[in-house]
């Protein structure tokens, strides 16, 4: 999917790809609010306007895919 998402009825498979060690603060926060715990780790979320700027503030972080 585009890096700048828009919310949408559409469900997202979010996947974490990096680690955190080095990330700031905010950014592990968030990691931990979608609920992403380790690499390889894969959640699936509504695209609602709170989980699409969460996933826009660590793009460099996670994987984002439309869930089937």
């Amino acid at each position: 999917m585009a890096k700048n998402l828009a919310p949408s009825d559409a469900t997202l498979e979010i996947t974490q790809i990096k680690g955190v060690i080095g990330a700031k603060q905010n950014q592990r926060d968030t990691l931990r609010s979608l609920g992403l715990k380790r690499i390889g780790h894969t959640v699936t979320r509504k695209a609602d306007a709170v989980t699409v700027g969460m996933v826009n503030t660590v793009p460099h972080l996670v994987k984002v895919e439309e869930a089937k």
